[in-house]
């Protein structure tokens, strides 16, 4: 639980722990989902109220699911954007924890 926002992964894990099912999503299916441009979400990004994405390519980001589903209910349950900050510094370090 990330500052009151559930973050779920769905199981099954391969044999680093790594979840198998993990959806990334590219910029037009984020901004669907989230309802906002890309360039409000480039803009968020620079004002720690979104996740960085993760890089697929030279050219190529994506934006984990989870993320921007725990991003979303954060939003619609209310949280100020300090709170937010804080889930964005959550999510990111939870990702680096995995990577790591």
């Amino acid at each position: 639980m990330v500052s009151g926002i559930t973050i779920v992964t769905p199981c099954p894990t391969d044999s680093m722990g790594f979840n198998m099912e993990t959806k990334l999503l590219r910029i037009k299916a984020v901004s669907e989902i989230s309802g906002n441009s890309r360039s409000t979400i480039y803009l968020r990004m620079l004002q720690g109220l979104w996740p960085q994405p993760v890089r697929l390519g030279e050219r190529m980001v994506a934006w984990p699911e989870s993320e921007v589903q725990a991003i979303n209910d954060a939003r619609i349950t209310g949280k100020s954007d300090e709170e937010i900050r804080g889930i964005v510094r959550a999510l990111e370090k939870l990702r680096l924890s995995k990577a790591a």
